[in-house]
């Protein structure tokens, strides 16, 4: 039998799903995640699931891992020391930068602008130039090249990015200095712009090589140190990481290429609920992912998630393909507290993470959290992990007090404030991915999962007039069911940059068909057999004398029959929907995209026996709990003792191993085939 895990790292616990392809039999577990190495508690995780499955791990043939490796090396300021090579004249390029100041009117006054991934001191300039058209201008001086590589091996620099004008056009001279710098700086990771960004924007492209080479050290160091822990038991399966744009990529391209990693946690939850959203036939979908620093929230439009051009982690924005995600700091663990300036209760976004975690937990935690208050309202039963976790009832409630004192309230009204204030915060986020970007979130359903997630999906779905909303099966592992769902994905980029009158549909076709055979003998060097590949691709259109673009997917046979006209037309329609006007400028064709997918895994769905409608075997036991401003009458349920077409009605609690759902008052929550919970207004 051939099995599969997917492994994904949150900041409190770590989440497993082990798959039998062949009959799609799954196994499900959560360890406590180990931040000072989390390759520590991966391989916990792997004991234990192995242990709970009766599998061995060399019997594991693909292990498939979202991380958030690249993710904080960023904004912890734990990159390496990137030293930089331009072309002569451009040395301040990072300094410059882009004239953008992010907050309100007197922003640019109290705005420390972040230091550069590359210091001013660490940058060279070296002769040579192409010309906007590729075309070389003046040649390189290989001893300039060495004295200024030898100048920055004398600075200690730990990866070197090489990013010359016009490279994405030539990339000639970029490979010398990178045949130069592999016999002086050796050791140190090389990142050449027109490989990791061959698209037009000098500062676009340099930022995102230097974000690159920055991270490369970290994330090498990680997934060499994961694959040699994973070979001393044994499992020597094909280790492949999620990308930020919800695809997958080899280990070994990973080390080469971690700018794409920088959304990889967050995607995992994305591509798992897409695989839920296709079983359960709901096609609009806003995801609610809760963790225990943090939620992420997404949208998915006709069975397709928003992606954008750009990642953006901190202060840093990158090129680089990830899905839309936005994250807000408010997770199980985010902190309430009361500040003394202005006497209002505030939740996050500072966290109590993994360690010491909620003061429910028992592991030292002394502030009251989200998950504390959840506890006390009773919304969380005092066992978690089925059973094998036991929360501290009585010590989340002394640190609930604590605001409560301040506040001058009771414990309960306390309470409910801190989880009022964090689904606000979540219901903040998820407009900014629906109705700012012109969606009615009242067209989508909302799917709640990680930890927290089902806790609060009710709530938020309110709120944001979503319905239904969906807790699907084993939601606090869904991120690790999307990791061992999707499928090998890589891209390409080339810059066109040619206005409609001068350009033509052929030309467009053929650099898409060059761009299609270099991704399909990427994803063939990784092992993906030929016939299993799938190649789609990507156009980002403008009107002339624009500084932005939208990208377009592009229909071949369409492109074909009607020529550059039927992008124009698409594109006016797209711009109209966003900005709600057109121009009477050119059309302008900036840079095209292939991307090629590998075989999406079919894994069947588990359908539940058939009910009467009635709850009443999967009942626990009756409970109290807050809600609406009084004590509650309600009931807790085993999720595993459900059946399809059973109703639960609110308010009640369903647990199960690895999450909590609660339904509110007045909804009801209906049991699908599948065993996802959809919960409507009653």
């Amino acid at each position: 039998m051939a099995f599969r895990l997917g492994v994904d790292v949150g900041g409190t616990f770590t989440d497993l799903l082990l798959f039998d392809d062949a009959t799609g039999d799954s196994w499900r577990t959560k360890t406590p995640s180990t931040p000072h190495d989390s390759s520590e508690g991966i391989l916990n995780g792997v004991e234990e699931v192995c242990k709970i499955a009766g599998v061995t791990p060399k019997e594991i043939e693909v292990f498939l891992h979202g991380t958030t490796v690249a993710t904080n090396a960023v904004l912890e300021g734990k990159g390496a020391r990137v030293g930089l090579v331009t072309t002569e004249g451009y040395r301040q390029i990072m300094q410059i930068a882009r004239s953008f100041v992010p907050g309100g009117l007197a922003g640019w006054i109290v705005w420390p602008k972040p230091e550069p991934l590359a210091k001013l001191e660490d940058t060279v300039e070296i002769k040579g130039r192409m010309d906007a058209f590729g075309s070389e201008v003046r040649p390189t001086d290989d001893a300039d090249i060495r004295a200024a590589l030898h100048k920055l091996k004398g600075q200690g620099i730990e990866a070197l990015t090489v990013s010359l004008i016009n490279a994405y056009l030539n990339g000639a001279h970029e490979l010398r200095v990178a045949e130069l710098a592999a016999e002086i700086l050796t050791d140190v990771p090389i990142s050449l712009s027109h490989i990791v960004l061959p698209e037009m924007q000098e500062y676009e492209r340099t930022l995102t090589t230097v974000a690159n080479a920055a991270v490369r050290p970290v994330v090498g160091r990680y997934v060499r140190s994961l694959r040699d822990k994973l070979e001393k038991v044994e499992m020597n399966g094909r280790l492949s990481l999620l990308r930020s744009d919800g695809g997958l990529m080899s280990s070994q391209k990973s080390e080469e290429h971690p700018v794409a990693l920088l959304m990889s946690g967050p995607a995992g939850g994305v591509t798992g609920a897409l695989w839920v959203a296709k079983n359960a036939g709901l096609t609009n979908i806003l995801t609610l992912d809760v963790g225990g620093t943090s939620t992420d929230v997404a949208l998915i439009e006709h069975g397709e998630p928003r992606r954008v051009r750009t990642t953006e982690v901190g202060h840093l924005s990158v090129r680089a393909s990830s899905l839309d995600v936005k994250t807000v700091g408010a997770g199980g663990g985010s902190i309430a507290y009361v500040p003394e300036l202005t006497g209002a209760l505030r939740v996050g976004p500072q966290s109590a993470g993994a360690v010491p975690g909620p003061v429910a937990y028992g592991k030292g935690g002394t502030e009251p959290t989200v998950t504390d208050a959840n506890v006390v309202l009773g919304y969380l039963p005092e066992n978690l992990l089925g059973g094998t976790f036991k929360l501290d009832r009585e010590g989340a409630k002394k640190a609930v007090q604590t605001i409560a004192d301040k506040l001058g309230i009771e414990l309960m009204a306390a309470a409910r404030g801190i989880i009022d204030i964090v689904n606000e915060n979540m219901f903040g986020a998820l407009r900014m991915i629906s109705v700012q970007q012109g969606y009615d979130p009242r067209e989508f359903a909302l799917m709640g999962f990680g930890g927290a997630g089902p806790l609060h999906v009710n709530a938020v779905a309110r709120l944001m007039g979503s319905y239904p909303a969906v807790s699907p099966v084993s939601p606090g592992v869904l991120c690790a069911l999307g990791d061992a769902t999707t499928r090998m994905r890589t891209e390409t980029a080339r810059s066109l940059s040619k206005r409609k009158s001068d350009t033509s549909a052929d030309e467009v076709l053929a650099m898409l068909g060059e761009m299609d055979a270099q991704v399909r003998a990427e994803l063939i060097a990784d092992g993906i057999p030929a016939g299993e590949i799938e190649t789609s691709f990507e156009i980002d259109v403008r009107y002339s004398g624009q500084a932005f673009e939208v990208p377009m997917t592009v229909d071949l046979p369409a492109l074909k029959s009607g020529g550059l006209d039927v992008l124009a037309h698409r594109f006016d329609d797209e711009h109209r929907r966003l900005f709600t006007f057109n121009m009477e400028s050119e059309h302008e064709f900036v840079n095209l995209r292939a991307v090629a997918l590998g075989r999406p895994l079919d894994l069947p769905a588990h359908e539940l026996a058939k009910g009467d409608g009635n709850p009443a075997a999967a009942k626990l036991r009756d409970h109290e709990l807050w809600m609406d401003g009084a004590a509650q009458a309600a009931a807790i349920y085993d999720r595993a003792l459900l059946k399809q077409g059973d109703v639960v009605r609110g308010p009640a609690v369903i647990t199960e191993m690895d999450s909590t759902t609660l339904i509110e008052t007045r909804h009801i929550g209906t049991v699908d085939k599948f065993g996802n919970i959809m919960i409507t207004p009653a």
